[in-house]
């Protein structure tokens, strides 16, 4: 019996895997948006800390980007995942519930995401707002400017500008930490990918068209953010 090839591994016919696959592309990239989503949210209340002035603000602050970037990943996923599941199965309890009651992997995976990437984000927009030319601020104050019309009009355009680079790079590692949701069950692309290895013997196939996909969503979105930063760049000298 002949090898299947490549095509057959991804066709859409019955006994390919195509459809699997592109629904567990489709949940990676629905994981790795919620969580650059809501991580984006908590870096930037972690860099409002960080420069507020406020000492105990900036030490909470740095104590969350230090514990978020020193522990595995893997590790906040796994105590999303197992802790909610306890916190909820004691919640049901009180509520007459029997046995145990599992946090959803999709949640405590973008979750887990969300938490670790905003530590890379509250560095990248506290790293971006101290870009900002003290002049330009200045410049704004002298014009009569309140501070919100100068933080919606001058601020948060030029950190957004200066951030850009950085928050691409934030997207491709929460791209790739996406493949660690697998662990809680979710049927995004690395479980998809071995669920058909296991069920037709041939792992290196499959993770050779589990890395090409990766690599194409990679570089689709990449090209976004660069054009992205690009529309943002309009009108710049660059020396």
């Amino acid at each position: 019996m002949n090898q299947p090839g490549i095509l057959d591994l991804v066709s859409f016919g019955p006994d390919g895997w195509g459809k699997a696959l592109l629904a567990g592309a489709w949940m990676t990239i629905l994981i790795a948006l919620a969580g650059y989503s809501i991580g984006a949210v908590i870096g930037s209340f972690g860099a409002w800390a960080k420069i507020s002035g406020s000492r105990g603000l900036r030490i909470a602050a740095d104590t969350y980007t230090t514990v978020l970037r020193g522990i595995p990943d893997l590790l906040v996923i796994y105590l999303f995942y197992f802790g909610g599941s306890a916190v909820v199965t004691a919640v049901g309890q009180l509520f007459g519930a029997q046995g145990f009651v599992g946090f959803p992997g999709f949640l405590a995976g973008s979750l887990a995401v969300a938490v670790t990437s905003g530590a890379q984000f509250t560095e990248v927009f506290r790293g971006a707002f101290k870009a900002v030319h003290a002049g330009e601020i200045e410049a704004a104050i002298a014009c009569g400017m309140s501070r919100w019309l100068r933080f919606r009009r001058i601020v948060a355009p030029l950190t957004l500008r200066h951030a850009l680079p950085g928050l691409g790079n934030v997207w491709q590692v929460v791209l790739k930490e996406s493949a660690l949701v697998s662990i809680t069950g979710v049927a995004e692309l690395l479980r998809q990918t071995q669920v058909a290895a296991g069920s037709t013997g041939l792992p290196f196939d499959f993770y050779l068209i589990a890395g090409a996909i990766y690599l194409l969503i990679s570089t689709v979105s990449g090209l976004f953010m660069r054009r992205a930063e690009q529309h943002f760049s309009r009108g710049v000298r660059r020396s």
